[in-house]
This record gives C-alpha cells, structure tokens and sequence, in this order.
C-alpha cells in the first residue's frame, strides 16, 4: 500500500466516527494520521520496515499498531468493525455540501439513506425537507450540492441541467443593445444527453463591450482566457462557459463550426474543398485568393455547398451529410406534434402531487389525453398500489374526469414492476381492468443478460402489457444500463405491437438515441413520456424530442403524436 492509500483508511475513520457521534478529540486524532501519513516524505511501508512509525509526529503508539496491522494483514480489524456497524457509504453522503456528519447519521437513521445516489433520490421525493432540522429550502440546496459534486466527478452536466442554465444566460446576452442574436452551440445545441462546457455565440459588432457584460452579468469564480473574439469563464458552481463573438455577416458561419460535431464539420470541409474553397468559422475562402464568402445565417452554409439545413440534433456524422445529398432527411417530431402523456405518477405511489394537480399540469402543457400510472404493489419504495387501491384510484379518475369534462381525457394505467423472477406485478386478470400497461425494470438491473433479458421478454410476450418503460434501466452517470441484445429486444416488441418509451427525465433519456433509432428500424413504435412526477415535470417532454430528434424519429413513429380517436383506436386493437 502507497502513503495515499493508507491514509484513506484513517480518514475515512475520522469521518465513520463523525457520523457515530464520536469524541471530537478521537475524531481529530484520526483526522491528523491521515494527514501526516499523506504528508509523509518516505513511503510509509519503509517506516514500518525500519521500525520508526512512533517516531513521526502525530503517530502515536495506537495509531503506529493499527498502520502495522493494515500493511501486515492487508485489512484493519477496528476499520472492519466500523464498517460493519456504519455503512462505509455515508462517506461519499459526507462530500455533499450542506451534508454533515449529523446530518447524513439523520438521513440514514430516518430515511436508510446511505449512499449520494439514495440521498438524491429522498431528495427529489420530497423527503428530506420534513426532517428535523430541514425544510424546503434546505432540501434544495442538498439537490443543489448533490448536482455540484457530479459536476466535478465527472466533468459533464445532465443535459436538463444545461438547457436552463444556458437559456438564462442567452436571455441576457440577448437583452444588450449591442447582441444582434445569440445562440448556443457545441453539444448542448445538438442536445447530447450530457454537457461539458456551455458554449455560447454573439452575434455583435462591438466585441469587447459584449464580453464586459458578460462578466458581469455572471457569478464568475475566475477567468481562464480573454480574447478579440472569445472569453472563457468558470463559474462559482464549476460549470464552464465559453462566448465567442462574431461580426453580424459572419454569424451563420461561426455558428455551424462551433456547433460541430467535429466529424460532421469535416465532412462539409471536404465538400468544399472539392469547391476550390475552403471553410471556417469565418465563412468560406477561395483557393489563392484573400476573398471572403461570408454566411450570415447556417442555412447559407448549407447551400453554398448544394446541401439544405441539416437540423443540429442530426450533426454526428451518421449519415445526416449523404441523406442531405441525396434529399433524403428526415423529417423530425417537434414539441407541437405531442399531443398526450402515457406516463405520470401522482401521491397515489411516489409521486408529489395530487391527480387534480397532475390533470391540470397535464390541461396546461396542451395534452388532449393522459395516463395515470402508478407503482405497482410490489415497488414498496415507491408506495405502489395493491390491486384494491388499484380499483379505488379508477373511482378517483373518474370522477376528476366528469369535472374537467372535456377539456383532457383521462386514463387509467399502472407502471407495473418486472419482477426480478421474471414475473409480472399484478396478475392478469388485474391488468385487464387497466386501460394501459407499462411494464419496466427498477430492480436486480445488474442480473446477467440472459436473465435480465428473459425479463423483458416476458413483459413484451404478455398480451396485457403495452408499453415497456425507460427500458435499459440507466441512470445516466449514476447507473449503467442492463445489459441487454437491443436487435432482439427490438425484433420482440415489433413482433407483439409492444410499444417502446423515449423516458423524457433528463436522468434516463432511456431509449437512447441510437437504440431509438435502430427501434424504428426494425418496425417498433415509441412513444415519448415524461414519467412526471410532478406538474413542471411535463415540460420534460422537450428532452425526449431531442433525443428522438438524434435518433432520427419522425411523428408518424411516434404513439403520443396521435388524435385522441386515433389512440382510443389503437388501445380498442389490443389486448388478448
């Protein structure tokens, strides 16, 4: 073992202590072994070799006993001992910012929470804020933090976090007299699924005064560069903005290049080159010559190249450049095809709000008809619901729907768990009173593929179920998907007329794009859900676009593009 590592072992004491309520004077003692050891000039296992442990600073006759046992053994009893009784996971909960020891020791006694991806789902349950101690705001800014400590493990934001953060920004920029258009660009314009940096474009003749507001208009933590044209910042949460401004002419120009992808970028590089031209942000040179074709609009790009706009979600170098060619793009669902939501949870299971509430988020984002489905009985996390309180939510929606009449129509279905035998949640004959079935995978995700498989295969065959949701199961960044044969999957539910989810959270975005788009190709048809949990989470429909967008999905492939007659139609045709 390096320094580092044993190091870590009294650390991580120091804070198992913490949690347990220990001593603040034993607490401290582990705390500065771990820092000296960390701080030691020589290797820690030559000192231990040599017979001189006692002799440092800080290591006294305990502390030298147990560095012994640990470089000896391999393993520290009174570390195991520990462990045993806290759970070792409490100290990632501790990284958390707002999260002390006495906090995380309330969350785990309370709650069972013991790990950061726990703590943050409590939190966007709603179940921290009624703690002693906490409250709404608190609550928050746990979210907050936890979102922050992603950041900077990975480097990378959820696209659901980016979206907001650049459009208050671009909101700004646009506000000044002296932005003629501002725009974002990099992966988040194409709208990956995760961002790295925000980067963002002007369009301006007065360059410096435009990158002066924007350092002021932002909570900076430092600057990494200024130029002519471009100023990088890094803000107070970690996040990295980048702003290039680009004289008005130039803008179309400046844009596509920074938009990317950069395999996308080269391939229309090649383009003109066979032009006697060459391309950059600045527009389009000719060959020995000094003149300039500026494009001050993308479009213009695309044309000077015998191309029409390639939409931004396309731009990956996936064939989008010799669809154009050949006029052969597709055409791409929009926000305003979507007429309906397939999935919701109300507080009837783990959502956190009433179906009233959910009906009318429902009636303000434009939908004509909706799907209650909460939890089935056996997601006890998720308060699921036994077949009797089944029934006496279907009592519930019935009469909600008599009093919003017809401005939505309402349903009632189940997301309804795939047991981790194999079997279905409820059995059939509970399934046939619904009017739509979701069946999905929440546990024992990391089974082996032939069993996991197995799973879904079954939920696809079952004649009652109708739609499988989020169906690897991912978390993005937090947990890997299933491991699963998506082609047979696919060839499955095309087969069964099962239909596959687009899960609009912008933690699952599940199917992914490419998945999504090999669905439709082998006859699958996908419908674009929320999974709401809450009122506001209806306008996450826009992230499920966007990856259906990137996976090349039109509207007529798309379930929750239809009419109210034509889903009625569709649901009268299945069933056993």
């Amino acid at each position: 073992m390096n320094n580092r590592q044993v190091a870590k072992y009294f650390s991580d004491i120091a804070d198992l202590l913490s949690i347990k309520g220990e001593s603040r004077f034993r607490i401290l003692a582990y705390q500065r072994a771990a820092e000296t050891i960390a701080d030691l000039g020589r290797d820690i296992e030559e000192v231990w070799k040599a017979g001189e442990l006692e002799d440092v600073p800080g290591i006294g006759e305990a502390i030298a006993a147990k560095i012994s046992e640990l470089l000896d053994e391999g393993k520290m009893a009174y570390y195991e001992k520990l462990t045993a009784e806290i759970p070792v996971g409490l100290i990632e909960v501790l990284n958390v910012n707002h999260v002390g020891p006495k906090k995380a020791a309330l969350f785990w006694q309370e709650l069972g929470v013991t790990t950061v991806d726990q703590l943050a789902e409590a939190a966007e349950a709603d179940r921290l804020s009624t703690l002693p101690g906490m409250g709404a705001k608190s609550q928050e800014k746990i979210l907050e933090a936890i979102a922050a400590l992603r950041r900077h493990q990975t480097g990378r934001i959820l696209l659901g976090e980016a979206v907001p953060k650049a459009e208050a920004i671009l909101a700004s920029l646009r506000q000044l007299p002296s932005v003629a258009e501002a725009e974002a660009a990099g992966s988040l314009r194409r709208m990956r699924e995760t961002v790295g940096d925000l980067d963002l474009l002007a369009a301006s003749d007065e360059p410096e005064t435009v990158m002066d507001n924007f350092l002021e208009m932002l909570p900076v933590d430092h600057v990494v560069g200024r130029g002519p044209t471009k100023t990088s910042v890094v803000l107070d949460d970690g996040l990295r903005v980048q702003l290039w401004v680009h004289p008005v002419e130039r803008f179309g120009s400046a844009l596509q290049y920074a938009t990317g992808s950069k395999e996308h970028s080269v391939k229309l590089r090649e383009l003109s080159l066979k032009q006697g031209l060459s391309l950059s942000e600045h527009g389009f040179k000719v060959e020995e010559s000094d003149e300039l074709i500026a494009c001050r609009t993308e479009a213009e790009v695309y044309q000077k190249l015998g191309l029409p706009w390639i939409p931004p979600e396309l731009r990956e170098d996936r064939g989008e450049v010799e669809a154009a060619h050949n006029e052969a793009l597709p055409k791409l669902v929009e926000r305003k095809h979507l007429r309906a939501d397939l999935h919701s949870h109300s507080d009837w299971s783990d959502g956190r709000a009433t179906l009233k509430e959910m009906v009318d988020g429902a009636i303000a984002a434009g939908h004509d008809y909706l799907v209650i489905t909460d939890h089935s009985q056996s997601l006890g996390v998720a308060n699921g619901l036994t077949p009797e309180r089944l029934r006496k939510q279907r009592k519930e929606i019935d009469k909600l729907q008599k009093k919003v009449g017809d401005k939505i129509r309402l349903f009632q279905g189940a997301e309804v768990e795939i047991l981790a035998d194999g079997r279905l949640d409820y059995e059939d004959n509970v399934m046939a009173e619904l009017d739509l079935v979701i069946a999905s995978l929440h546990t024992s995700l990391g089974q082996p593929r032939n069993k996991i498989q197995q799973r879904l295969l079954n939920a696809i065959r079952n004649p009652h179920v109708d739609l499988i949701g989020h169906p690897s199961g991912r978390l993005i960044g937090r947990r890997d998907p299933a491991d699963l044969d998506f082609e047979t999957i696919f060839k499955e539910a095309a087969e069964h007329g099962t239909v596959l989810e687009i899960n609009s959270s912008p933690e699952r975005l599940d199917l992914k794009d490419t998945h999504a788009r090999l669905a439709v190709e082998l006859g699958c048809t996908l419908a674009i859900n929320t999974d709401a949990h809450h009122p506001d989470h209806f306008e996450l429909l826009t992230y499920g676009v966007a990856t259906a967008r990137r996976g090349w999905i039109g509207p007529g492939n798309v379930l929750t593009t239809r009419t109210l007659a034509k889903f009625e139609k569709w649901l009268a045709s299945r069933g056993p």
